[in-house]
C-alpha cells in the first residue's frame, strides 16, 4: 500500500471559504438561546398553533414551572429574534417573527428528526447482493410493463427504476425494497393513468419525513372515508421508517394494508390528487391547476410524548372529517360532484 504524503501546496485554502466570524458569534448566539428542552417545546407549540400565535397562559403547561420562569424563557427567544409578541389586556401573546418562519420551520421539521434518527448505514446497497436486487428490478419492470395499459413499456420501466433508486436512499434493510418498489411504482402508475374526468376522490397528505403526519393523516381519511376517498402520503425528504407510534396508531385503525412506508414526494402524486394538504414542509409542490391546496398546522408525532400523539391524533381526525365533508367522493378535475 502506498501511503500519500499531503504538502502544503497539496491543501486547500478552506479558512477563506469558512463562515465569517461575525456572523458565526451571531448564529452561536442564536442557537445557544434555543438549547434548551423547554425553549424547543415552546416554540414548537407556538409554530404549530392553528391561531398563529400562543397565548402566554398556553404555554404554561408545557411544564411544572413558575409564571417567571416561563416568561423568562419567552424572553430569551425574542431577545434572539425568534419570536414577537402583542400584549392584549392581561395576557401577551407571541407568534413566530415573519422573517424567521423558513429557519424555524427548517429546524423542527428537518433537522430535529434528522437529530434524532440514527445513521442508517447503505453497505448493503454496494454489496455482493447488489447484482441481485437490480436484476429483480428489470423483472418487476417487466411484470408491470406486461400489465399496465396506456401507458409505454419505457415509461414503466423509467418509473419502477426510479422509484426503487428513491427508496434504495432511505433504505434501512434491503431484502424489503422489491416488494416496496413494486407497491410505490403500481401507486405511480395508477397516478399516471388516473381519469381525472370520472375517478374517486384524491388526496395527497405531504409533509417532510413522511413518517408521521402525512401517514397517519392518509390512514385517517382511508378509514373515515370507508375508502371511497384515495389517500397518498409523501415526504419532501422521506425517511426509513414510520414512526412506531404512528405505525401503532395505523394498526388501530384496522387498516386493509398496514405496510405503510415512507415515500418521496413526485409531481405524478400532486397531478392526481384534487386536493393536496401541506404539513410543515414549505413550498415543496409544484401548482397544479384544477388542484386544491391546503396547509394544516399540525405537530410532528415523532417530536410529541404519548399524550402528544393522542392529541394529534383527534386534531388530525377532526381535520379529516371536515376535509370529507367538503368533498365529494367522485369528482370531475373541475370539481363538480358526480
Amino acid at each position: 500500500m502506498t501511503e500519500t504524503t499531503l504538502t502544503g501546496q497539496d491543501c486547500a485554502p478552506i479558512a477563506a471559504q469558512a463562515i465569517d466570524t461575525g456572523p458565526a458569534t451571531v448564529l452561536a448566539a442564536t442557537l445557544k438561546g434555543l438549547a434548551d428542552p423547554l425553549r424547543l417545546r415552546m416554540l414548537s407549540a407556538i409554530a404549530t398553533d392553528p391561531r398563529g400565535e400562543s397565548c402566554v397562559c398556553d404555554l404554561t403547561e408545557l411544564a411544572e414551572v413558575s409564571q417567571p420562569t416561563i416568561s423568562h424563557h419567552l424572553k430569551v427567544l425574542k431577545e434572539v429574534g425568534v419570536l414577537e409578541s402583542e400584549r392584549r389586556g392581561t395576557w401577551v401573546w407571541y407568534r413566530i417573527k415573519p422573517g424567521r418562519r423558513a429557519a424555524v420551520t427548517a429546524l423542527l421539521e428537518a433537522f430535529a428528526p434528522a437529530a434524532l434518527t440514527t445513521d442508517i448505514s447503505t453497505e448493503e446497497l454496494a454489496g455482493p447482493e447488489a447484482a441481485e436486487l437490480e436484476a429483480r428490478v428489470a423483472r418487476l419492470a417487466d411484470e408491470l410493463a406486461a400489465t399496465a395499459t396506456g401507458l409505454g413499456r419505457e415509461t414503466v420501466l423509467r418509473i419502477v427504476r426510479d422509484s426503487y433508486v428513491a427508496l434504495a436512499r432511505s433504505a434501512k434493510i434491503t431484502r424489503h425494497l422489491i416488494p416496496l418498489t413494486e407497491r410505490f411504482a403500481k401507486q405511480r402508475l395508477a397516478d399516471l393513468t388516473r381519469d381525472g374526468d370520472h375517478a374517486q376522490a384524491q388526496v395527497l397528505f405531504v409533509c417532510v419525513a413522511n413518517a408521521g403526519r402525512s401517514q397517519l393523516a392518509a390512514a385517517l381519511t382511508h378509514h373515515l372515508s370507508a375508502g371511497r376517498v384515495i389517500a397518498r402520503s409523501a415526504g419532501s425528504a422521506p425517511v426509513a421508517e414510520v414512526h412506531p407510534q404512528v405505525r401503532a396508531l395505523i394498526e388501530e385503525l384496522d387498516q386493509h394494508e398496514v405496510t405503510v412506508f415512507p415515500k418521496p414526494l413526485t409531481d405524478d402524486a400532486v397531478r392526481a390528487a384534487d386536493v393536496v394538504v401541506t404539513m410543515g414542509c414549505g413550498d415543496v409542490c409544484p401548482i397544479v391547476p384544477g388542484v386544491r391546496y391546503e396547509d394544516w398546522a399540525v405537530a410532528d408525532p415523532a417530536l410529541a410524548s404519548a399524550e402528544g400523539v393522542a392529541a394529534i391524533r383527534n386534531d388530525l381526525a377532526d381535520r379529516v372529517r371536515a376535509l370529507l365533508d367538503s368533498l365529494p367522493m367522485t369528482v370531475h378535475r373541475s370539481g363538480a360532484e358526480s
